[in-house]
């Protein structure tokens, strides 16, 4: 039987990119989890607005998109199906985001990834000078502008929530 085995990506890694690339960025560290939009707002003392989630979604034919929204918001799945001229739109199984970006479901940041996936940013996430993500562990969050995360993933911006 055949092993599939995984690469972890993690925040060390993702503070190396951040490096490199010269990106205004900060990874913050915390005792508790920051997993969910929920606890990473109460470790801030910010709104959930202020925190963005990303999310990997797949279509039909199992391509794979990175959805980026305010932590107050759901994705849209038909306006994410209209934008990526999908049939519908399913969410990434556990698995298969720790596949496809490098990380567990909870600490996955809205950039550097194992593979390269077509992202959109909810148009939302642009109307604040800096916002908050996963930060490549269960434990550490990004903070990073907004503009930065367009760049860097080369993303499309589109109103894809709800």
């Amino acid at each position: 039987m055949c092993k599939i085995v995984f690469k972890q990506y993690n925040d060390r890694m993702l503070q190396d990119y951040i490096k490199e690339k010269g990106v205004d960025a900060e990874i913050l560290y915390f005792k508790e989890h920051t997993m969910t939009v929920e606890a990473a707002a109460e470790n801030l003392k910010v709104s959930k607005d202020r925190i963005i989630k990303s999310i990997l979604v797949l279509n039909e034919k199992n391509e794979p998109f990175l959805i980026i929204l305010n932590g107050d918001r759901k994705i849209s799945f038909k306006k994410v199906a209209n934008v990526t001229g999908s049939e519908y739109i399913r969410l990434a199984k556990a698995r298969e985001v720790k596949e496809i970006l490098g990380y567990e479901i909870g600490s996955v940041p809205p950039i550097f990834h194992k593979n390269s996936v077509r992202t959109f940013v909810d148009e939302r996430v642009l109307g604040y000078d800096y916002v908050i993500g996963g930060g490549g562990s269960t434990h550490s969050l990004l903070k990073i502008r907004p503009i930065d995360i367009v760049k860097l993933t080369n993303a499309s911006v589109f109103d894809i929530s709800e």
